[in-house]
């Protein structure tokens, strides 16, 4: 696909985690993409299981690896599974106090998405703290909202602030980003959710990426916490996307519903008529998907925790962010 773009996903649903965590490297540029990986801590009425600890041991270790030779780092929107917090929690985000985001922000560029403006009251406070901890370790902090920046002959184009989802999400805003050297374009569009935006779409479409990193729709909250409508315009303009863009890496809230591919099947037509390729994040590594979240409750079925993960499972909440689970 690329003669000089490296595209290596790091962190996504279809790894086992919550996360859109993604390197990039060309010739003359490294960027980590989105150094943020999380669980859900209750799905189903019940915690991560003992596998989806192992995931995100995992896929920690790989962004700490990474994140050694990375010369940039990016941050969207700051929702824990886009950025990594610097307080001790082993329930959600499997970090150490202090140390896990120093380790991935010291002495890098960092460019994030600006935290006072088109920003919602929770992530401009996550924001603010970001800039006090995590972030007072870079070498740099810069406001990328609508900026290009060129680094050799390899540039990072941010996209102005797109909606998390629907025009009027409460969630808030977050930033894409295309990564070009000499003509060749990835494009990362993490939370557009679809896009359910029209606006995001014609965004996407114009830079005429090679390669798009994209959240699908959150099927599984339709109905719910997204309405029927919303949804359905995600989807269509999956459909969209796919036909406008020859290679779709498709992650994030979609694959949260373990029927996804089934509620997909018109997006995989649309690209398969035109020769398009669709792929999860795993599949585009040439691995096995690990939908781990969306199969929790069966996990506890057929493959049960110790005794002593039963014993952990039963503290409280705030307590089980502090102990680290018997896995």
């Amino acid at each position: 696909m690329f003669k000089h773009l490296r595209v290596v996903p790091l962190a996504a649903e279809s790894l086992g985690v919550r996360s859109m965590c993604t390197f990039v490297e060309t010739p003359d540029l490294r960027v980590l993409l989105d150094a943020g990986v999380s669980l859900c801590p209750n799905r189903f009425g019940l915690p991560p299981h003992p596998l989806e600890f192992k995931a995100i041991i995992e896929c920690r270790r790989r962004m700490a690896e990474v994140a050694e030779k990375a010369d940039v780092v990016t941050l969207s929107h700051y929702h824990f599974d886009h950025h990594t917090p610097s307080y001790e929690d082993w329930l959600c985000n499997w970090t150490v106090e202090n140390e896990t985001a120093k380790q991935i922000y010291e002495g890098k560029v960092v460019l994030i998405k600006n935290p006072r403006e088109w920003i919602n009251f929770s992530q401009r406070r996550r924001g603010w703290v970001f800039q006090k901890t995590g972030g007072k370790h870079a070498k740099k902090l810069e406001v990328a909202d609508g900026r290009t920046f060129t680094f050799g002959k390899t540039t990072i184009k941010f996209s102005e602030p797109v909606p998390h989802g629907p025009e009027d999400s409460a969630l808030g805003w977050v930033l894409m980003a295309t990564i070009e050297f000499k003509g060749e374009k990835f494009l990362f569009a993490p939370d557009v959710q679809g896009p359910i935006s029209a606006g995001t779409l014609k965004k996407i479409v114009a830079e005429k990426p090679q390669l798009v990193m994209v959240g699908g729709p959150p099927s599984y909250l339709a109905g719910f916490r997204v309405n029927e409508e919303e949804f359905l315009s995600g989807m269509a303009n999956l459909e969209r996307l796919v036909e406008a863009v020859p290679h779709t890496i498709l992650e994030h809230h979609l694959l949260r519903d373990e029927n996804w591919r089934e509620k997909t099947s018109r997006v995989f037509e649309k690209a398969g008529k035109i020769g398009h390729k669709v792929l999860t994040a795993a599949e585009f590594l040439g691995l096995e998907n690990a939908f781990l979240e969306a199969v929790r409750r069966r996990l506890f079925t057929e493959k049960p925790p110790s005794k002593e993960f039963e014993k952990w499972m039963k503290i409280g909440v705030n307590k089980r962010k502090k102990v680290k689970p018997p896995i």
